[in-house]
């Protein structure tokens, strides 16, 4: 699994558009993307994707965007078997200690620990999750 996230995290920034990530200025050079990305794969509990897709479709993209996440966006492996306990997302923050203050402040938000609570009436939708942040390579096209 680990090396199909290496694979997919390839893949999601060729398929960003790099020419929307990198902005031309008013006198037509190129300004570089400085942002830190998170990419994070959550397993989902037996028979809780549905669950876990709803609650963020419903209230966990609108809290994220509320506590100053860029969302890259969403994946589910083409693999069936996978794509029903695996899921996989980008987001973008200005530094990594943006993305701390971040996570820190939403998962201190009350409508964040009252959806969870609420998700989660019937046990724990999530039984493990992966993150890791991303610099662009000095050869990357996001430099």
């Amino acid at each position: 699994m680990k090396e199909s996230r290496k694979i997919l995290a390839t893949m999601l920034f060729a398929g960003l558009g790099v020419s929307a990530l990198i902005a031309d200025s008013p006198k037509g050079e190129k300004k570089m993307d400085t942002r830190v990305f998170e990419l994070r794969t959550y397993y989902a509990a037996p028979g809780k994707m549905e669950a876990l897709n709803s609650r963020f479709r419903d209230h966990t993209c609108e809290l994220f965007k509320k506590h100053g996440m860029t969302i890259i966006g969403f994946w589910n492996p083409t693999d069936a078997e996978d794509a029903e306990k695996t899921l996989i997302y980008l987001l973008a923050f200005p530094s990594q200690e943006a993305a701390d203050r971040s996570w820190k402040a939403f998962l201190a938000d009350p409508e964040w620990k009252k959806v969870k609570d609420a998700s989660e009436k019937d046990g724990p939708l999530v039984e493990k999750i992966d993150r890791v942040f991303l610099n662009p390579t000095d050869y990357s096209p996001l430099k």
